[in-house]
């Protein structure tokens, strides 16, 4: 498989504080890859990066066969989940959905309704936002991250502050995504669930990517 996304030297510094120093990655299509990290460890930021929601200060991010900054600043075919997304509250999941799709203009009334069945939400639903649990808002937001039929998909958190069983509705739908052959790039608080899924795990430690080896696998993922 070819490689879909790669970061060669990378550095990120915010105010003076180095988040990410002279990093290299590479992932393959259809690859799942993890990484995890103590909070403030700079995860959302990788995110950020490879999504281009954030410039490198330096060093090169590649997406598929485009440089972000040089040929295009966001990457196409990309489906992202960092933080909760900026519902309209008083409207449905549905509706919002809509919404967020005429940016595009992409995909229909059809490919948003079956999106929201796969992830186990009812398209006919009309209670609003506001009203949602958070497993319903964390479906909502992996919804609106793979509606578009994208390739790559990135989930930040996609298991915060959920319960058991809605943990486990979310691995079926992740497990569902990369038996499809999408490329998934995940983090989570939930260790064990990301040991599972994963083809890769990576380490952010001392601002630097590194591979999870015994002894860091015991610390994350031993209690």
């Amino acid at each position: 498989m070819s490689k879909i996304i790669e970061l060669k030297q990378v550095s990120k510094k915010f105010n003076q504080k180095e988040i990410y120093n002279n990093i290299s990655l590479s992932i393959r299509e259809g690859e799942c890859v993890g990484f995890v990290g103590e909070n403030g460890s700079g995860k959302s930021v990788l995110f950020q990066l490879i999504s281009g929601l954030l410039p490198a200060d330096s060093g090169t991010v590649k997406v598929g066969n485009e440089v972000l900054g040089e040929n295009r600043d966001f990457p196409e075919n990309v489906g992202i989940l960092i933080n909760e997304p900026g519902y309209i509250e008083y409207y449905s999941g549905y509706k919002n959905l809509q919404l967020l799709a005429e940016i595009r203009n992409v995909v229909g009334d059809e490919e948003i309704q079956k999106t929201m069945e796969l992830v186990g939400l009812d398209y006919k639903d009309k209670t609003p936002v506001r009203k949602y649990s958070m497993g319903m808002k964390q479906k909502l937001g992996i919804a609106q991250a793979i509606m578009e039929g994208q390739s790559i998909i990135i989930l930040d958190e996609p298991y915060n502050a959920l319960d058991y069983k809605t943990n486990h509705e979310i691995t079926k739908i992740l497990e569902q995504l990369k038996n499809n052959g999408k490329t998934l790039l995940l983090t989570s608080h939930q260790h064990g669930y990301l040991s599972k899924l994963c083809d890769t795990l990576y380490c952010i430690h001392e601002n630097k990517l590194i591979p999870f080896t015994e002894e860091l696998q015991k610390e994350y993922f031993e209690i």
